[in-house]
């Protein structure tokens, strides 16, 4: 697994995260190919296609903001990094308590582009 730091120098791999993909999206470009472009999404046009992406992990010790990589094969985790826990606190009180793999919040991506040395996103 990648650590925040390892991320941080890799400058290519930073100009390819998705800061609009959530796991919903995924889910349509990747597995249920053919309806893309009914909801205005990009097509995958074949297995060379690749996303990388953030989303919040909470199903076992809190949230943890996890790296994906996605292609038409399936999905690998290239990291996990552990929220402040004043984040972990309001991410675990917006979804109230509840289990499952979420989207970034606002704030989330706000902290984890300072932690990457990016600008802020424009709400």
């Amino acid at each position: 697994m990648l650590a925040l730091q390892e991320i941080r120098e890799n400058k290519r791999l930073l100009n390819e995260i998705d800061w609009e993909m959530t796991p919903e999206k995924a889910v349509s470009l990747y597995l249920e190919w053919g309806n893309g472009w009914n909801h205005g999404v990009r097509m995958v046009k074949g297995p060379g296609d690749v996303s990388y992406y953030f989303v919040v992990y909470s199903w076992e010790n809190g949230p943890l903001v996890h790296l994906v990589r996605r292609d038409t094969q399936g999905s690998e985790e290239l990291a996990a990094i552990q929220l402040p826990p004043s984040l972990a606190r309001e991410f675990q009180e917006h979804w109230g308590g509840h289990k499952g793999v979420y989207a970034l919040t606002d704030e989330i991506r706000d902290w984890l582009r300072a932690e990457l040395g990016l600008e802020a996103t424009i709400h």
